[in-house]
């Protein structure tokens, strides 16, 4: 086996329930990834949470039963001709252009609006609010709410201000559904605005916002003793005496260098040294002659976020 994600079920489990208690009204978001756990594991669980799930995109939606209404996240373009939209789909528009391109495309469902945050991506103005309303209402339309994404918190602080300032500018009662919020930020916007339902998008917080109960690792495929001066998939020069190490995750697993092209990998609690950087199944690693160095059939520890990898294997224990 190559990367092994392992949970520990019952402390997950927990985690999960807090979060959603204490977010109180929600929408699961689950996309790209399925923040390591894959979309089919998490949808389980989102289904028991809300009758709404946020998938990225329309291609996404397919994961969401019929039962419930995926909310999609990304606007669509052109590509939603070729697709069998889920009936229940509530589709997201940033733009008069993304109005005209659903009328086009003959959607008559439910959209949010979505506004526009400091994150500066999709999203309308103050100024276009009018505009927005009368291109949905006469695009045959039905608005089901207003959406927001502001940029994750910085040193802790969310940005609740900026959705505090929207509420301020909606003259209606429509659902606010945002994200990157702290449950005390929506407890003092609920409390602030009692009248508007202001729904909390989770995704990150929600599935991972306690990490201790995961673990990603991979085992050791073959270690190299025999003094090679040089090695690697774009040959690199091997210092003396150091082991060379294979480790089954790579690139093909989303598995790549930290910040500052640190390794991910640990060893007794010591960072291994990459080669060069992971590349498709396999990572090649260097250990000094001095330091632990693992042998065939070890396991290393993998310091990835869970946003970015596709283990092979879930192990819940």
């Amino acid at each position: 086996m190559t990367l092994r994600l392992t949970v520990q079920r019952d402390a997950w489990l927990a985690a999960l329930r807090t979060a959603a208690v204490r977010f109180d009204d929600i929408v699961p978001v689950i996309k790209g990834n399925g923040y390591g756990f894959g979309a089919p594991v998490l949808m389980q669980h989102a289904i028991l949470l809300a009758d709404t799930v946020a998938v990225g995109t329309v291609f996404e939606s397919r994961t969401v039963p019929t039962s419930h209404a995926p909310m999609i996240l990304t606007p669509v373009g052109n590509d939603m001709a070729a697709l069998t939209v889920h009936p229940r789909s509530i589709l997201t528009v940033g733009s008069t252009q993304h109005v005209a391109t659903l009328r086009r495309l003959g959607f008559g469902g439910r959209v949010v609006i979505k506004l526009r945050s400091s994150m500066n991506r999709y999203g309308i103005g103050e100024h276009d609010i009018d505009t927005m309303c009368r291109a949905v209402r006469d695009a045959g339309l039905e608005h089901a709410g207003w959406s927001l994404h502001p940029p994750l918190p910085v040193n802790g602080k969310d940005h609740a201000p900026e959705a505090s300032s929207w509420l301020s500018r909606l003259n209606d009662s429509l659902p606010l559904y945002v994200s990157h919020l702290h449950a005390d930020s929506l407890d003092a916007l609920r409390t602030n605005h009692p009248k508007r339902r202001i729904i909390a998008r989770s995704g990150t917080e929600l599935w991972l916002g306690d990490k201790s109960p995961v673990r990603l690792s991979s085992d050791v495929l073959e270690v190299r003793r025999d003094g090679a001066d040089i090695a690697g998939y774009r040959p690199h020069p091997v210092p003396h005496g150091a082991s060379i190490v294979m480790v089954g995750a790579g690139s093909s697993h989303g598995v790549t260098e930290l910040a500052g092209g640190l390794s991910p990998f640990h060893f007794a609690n010591q960072r291994m040294a990459l080669l060069e950087a992971p590349h498709m199944h396999t990572s090649m690693l260097v250990v000094d002659p001095t330091a632990p160095c693992p042998n065939y059939g070890d396991t290393v520890d993998v310091q990835q976020p869970m946003t970015r990898v596709t283990p092979d294997a879930i192990d819940w224990v």
